[in-house]
């Protein structure tokens, strides 16, 4: 078994506070609204929220992939942290065990927000991931973290 850390920033001129609460505490309510066309639901399986919270992600037919499951592992509303780990689903096929994250929203200087992701991929046996794996990975964050900050942008008054 191997791990190949990855990290990424992205910057927003959304309050960290807005972008935490979208994206992590009501992701599985705002996302399948936001992108019906390519998730169709997010259910929870277990728990509630917080850690040991199991949530499953279905992606509609447009998507290449099923679903994914995800287990939340800390949940940190004053530090605007969270860590979660995909357990299970089509991502990993047979060369990874998993893929464990490490989402934090920060102040940025100008009234917005930088929200630094850590990437921990566990992979099976001598498997590494390439850059490119992990760089397709990133495009879809980058991607459903911009339609987020649109709608946050046009609707002001939504998690003020």
């Amino acid at each position: 078994m191997g791990v190949s850390t990855f990290t990424q920033e992205y910057t927003s001129p959304v309050a960290p506070s807005r972008m935490f609460k979208a994206l992590i505490l009501d992701s599985n309510i705002l996302i399948p609204k936001l992108l019906p066309q390519f998730i169709k639901s997010v259910d929870v399986i277990q728990g509630g929220e917080g850690a040991g919270t199991i949530e499953q992600v279905n992606f509609t037919e447009a998507s290449n992939l099923k679903y994914v499951k995800n287990r939340i592992e800390e949940l940190d509303k004053d530090n605007l942290m969270c860590k979660y780990t995909l357990i299970e689903g089509d991502p990993l096929g047979d060369k990874l065990d998993s893929i464990a994250y490490e989402v934090k929203f920060e102040a940025a200087s100008d009234g917005g927000s930088v929200c630094k992701i850590t990437s921990n991929y566990i992979t099976v046996g001598d498997f590494t991931i390439e850059e490119e794996t992990f760089e397709d990975g990133k495009d879809k964050a980058v991607g459903i973290y911009k339609v987020v900050e649109a709608y946050l942008l046009e609707n002001p008054h939504v998690y003020a």
